[in-house]
């Protein structure tokens, strides 16, 4: 009798520290606005993501710029993949164009190749904000030369001490401010 209390605690100790982490999805922010671009359709190429942001951990930098995984919370879905579908939805929601990830899966060729390049996706404490940085480059499809290359730095303001729900929420408010920059200085 004695060894069954202490096994129950012991596989209760067990369960409580091999707990699944918080699996978080990034809610996509409404596109409420409307931006009239010069492609009926654009095809998004796979976001490529510094090393750090390739799985699936949220990291908060803080005082020097040292990154550092929030516990027990991840990603409910692959970083890159993600952001591509984010970007990919909310540029066809801004803009009323045919958008879809690569490959592209419609018969037409799309008119227009768009390539996010990420550099920095964090949540910076010390600024307060959740920041996305890097380039973008479109690519005309249809031969009319309006390719374009942009540096971009979105910054979304974050709560002090935000946990990994409001980070997931600045992440899809800061995805919705990309797409708008992609729409407003590349598409047109």
């Amino acid at each position: 009798m004695i060894h069954r209390p202490a096994s129950l605690v012991l596989v209760l100790l067990l369960a409580a520290c091999s707990r699944e982490p918080l699996r978080l999805a990034v809610p996509p922010a409404p596109a409420s606005e409307r931006v009239g671009v010069a492609f009926a359709s654009v095809e998004v190429l796979d976001v490529s993501l510094p090393a750090y942001a390739q799985d699936d951990r949220i990291y908060v930098q803080g005082q020097g710029g040292a990154l550092t995984a929030v516990p027990r919370a991840v990603l409910a879905d692959d970083p890159a993949r993600a952001l591509t579908l984010d970007l990919s939805r909310t540029l066809g929601a801004l803009t009323g164009a045919r958008s879809a990830p690569e490959p592209w899966p419609f018969e037409e060729r799309a008119q227009a190749q768009v390539d996010v390049r990420v550099a920095e996706i964090v949540a910076d404490a010390t600024a307060g904000a959740f920041v996305i940085r890097g380039q973008y480059f479109v690519a005309s499809q249809d031969g009319t030369g309006r390719d374009r290359a942009r540096e971009f730095r979105v910054a979304v303001p974050l709560p002090p001490d935000p946990g990994p729900a409001a980070i997931a929420s600045a992440r899809g408010q800061a995805t919705l401010q990309l797409a708008r920059q992609i729409a407003t200085d590349g598409l047109r």
